[in-house]
């Protein structure tokens, strides 16, 4: 069995996530100005939003990945389509922690069925679906082809998260509202930083995975 970590590149990926994630840490704990709406705990939107950004920008490469293995029927792209769902999901697990974080001193309670946080839980259970489809849908041509068909149909989800501000009625609303962050302009640096960190971040998770399952795919073939 190949080892992972015996390809340099992937050391070094590792290594670039854990610094880049140490950076995040260091700056919203000792640069990133002090949200003035609640300040006991407001820094973690910080994290929060950047982080369902890179979610999002995982799911988009699913959906785009999706099509191209539809339309060329290449088995590299059904690759890449599975390494950027796992890439997305584990960034949505971490908005599904954060939320209820930011989200408890606000209501008074982890978990509120309202619309943004319950459009974000739908689309994560959706690709949970989508690994037991991958993992124990059969035929592996077959469950190419559906799995790409479900990452096509899952991404409409994520401009529902969007717009479910506007979508559902103000009182339903219960979620802290991003817009007033952005009130207070000192904020943006930091955010830009973590938001680029953050899209790298998810790049390399998707290179990562992509990796990983072509040392599958290759210890396969040696097998057989």
């Amino acid at each position: 069995m190949v080892s992972f970590l015996a390809l340099r590149v992937n050391k070094i990926h590792f290594l670039l996530a854990a610094f880049l994630s140490g950076i995040n840490i260091f700056l919203i704990l000792t640069i990133a100005p002090q949200n003035q709406l609640q300040p006991d705990f407001g820094n973690i939107f910080y994290i929060h939003v950047p982080v369902a950004w890179t979610a999002f920008i995982g799911y988009l490469l699913v959906m785009i990945f999706s099509i191209l293995f539809l339309w060329k029927q290449g088995q590299t792209w059904d690759h890449f389509a599975l390494a950027s769902a796992e890439a997305g999901t584990m960034f949505m697990f971490l908005v599904l922690i954060t939320g209820p974080i930011w989200a408890k001193p606000a209501w008074g309670h982890f978990w509120v069925w309202e619309p943004r946080l319950t459009t974000s839980l739908v689309l994560f259970l959706i690709f949970l679906g989508y690994f037991m489809l991958r993992e124990f849908g059969g035929n592996p041509e077959q469950v190419s082809r559906y799995a790409a068909v479900l990452g096509i149909i899952a991404f409409l989800d994520v401009p529902l998260i969007f717009l479910s501000v506007k979508l559902w009625l103000p009182e339903l609303q219960s979620h802290p509202q991003v817009g007033q962050y952005f009130e207070n302009t000192g904020i943006m640096p930091v955010l830009m930083i973590n938001y680029s960190f953050l899209s790298l971040l998810v790049v390399i998770s998707f290179m990562i995975r992509f990796r990983v399952h072509n040392l599958k795919k290759r210890e396969t073939h040696n097998i057989i």
